[in-house]
Formats: structure tokens, C-alpha cells, sequence
């Protein structure tokens, strides 16, 4: 499976509604991890909604950047989640849930919680390769 048919499996999940975004973005990536979905689902449950329900960072962009720590058994993560956060940002414009979800004159979010996930999958994709 290419990064954008992934991308397209975690706008998928989180439409469904049953996975928050960081869940949605780790199930997608879970082969990436080494870990069970329901694991990942379990470890992401509470990053909803801005890191706890407090629309701060991003869900979307936490659940990769554990996908990134994973992935990397924590060697170099740091450099590698500043690319992520980056390129993230310059998708979608920010990385806090709340600017993200603020409504500009045009009545729309500034980037939807399912571009977010795309957007999250995508930057990993590029970062991880």
C-alpha cells in the first residue's frame, strides 16, 4: 500500500467515527509500528480533540509523530518530528486543534479534521520515506 492509499485509509477511519485522529492515523500506519491496531488504538485513545480534549496540538499530528518513534526505536525522533511538525504545519496551515478548527470568513475550518489525518500520513510518508 502507497503513502496516499494509506492517506486515504485514515480519512476512512475517522470518518467512520468511531477513531479519533490520532487513532485514525496510526491504525494506517500500524504495520509501520510493530504493533497490534487495537494496541495503537488503545495507546492514541486519549489525543482526541487536541491532546486530550484540550484542542492543543493536533491529534492527527501527535499519533505520527508516535508512528515516528516507533518507527525509529527512538534513535534520531527528534530532528525527524520537527520535519514532520513542519511540513504538517505547512499543509494545513498550524498544528493546535483550535487553530486548525477556527472558521475563517469563508465559513469553512481552516484545515478539517480529515485533511488533517491525510495531511498527517502524507508528511510522514515524506519525512519516513
Amino acid at each position: 500500500m502507497n503513502i496516499e492509499e494509506r492517506a486515504q485509509l485514515a480519512v476512512e477511519y475517522k470518518t467512520r467515527g468511531r477513531l479519533n485522529c490520532a487513532q485514525a492515523v496510526t491504525a494506517a500506519l500500524a504495520d509501520e509500528t510493530g504493533l497490534d491496531k487495537e494496541v495503537l488504538n488503545n495507546i492514541t485513545a486519549g489525543f482526541g480533540v487536541g491532546m486530550g480534549n484540550m484542542e492543543a496540538t493536533c491529534g492527527a499530528l501527535v499519533g505520527a509523530g508516535m508512528v515516528v518513534g516507533m518507527k525509529t526505536e527512538g534513535k534520531g525522533t527528534l530532528p525527524l518530528n520537527r520535519k514532520l511538525i513542519e511540513g504538517f504545519r505547512d499543509k494545513c496551515g498550524a498544528v493546535k486543534c483550535r487553530d486548525l478548527k477556527t472558521v475563517g470568513e469563508d465559513g469553512k475550518p481552516l484545515c478539517p479534521c480529515d485533511e488533517c489525518v491525510r495531511n498527517a500520513v502524507l508528511t510522514y510518508g515524506e519525512i519516513m520515506g
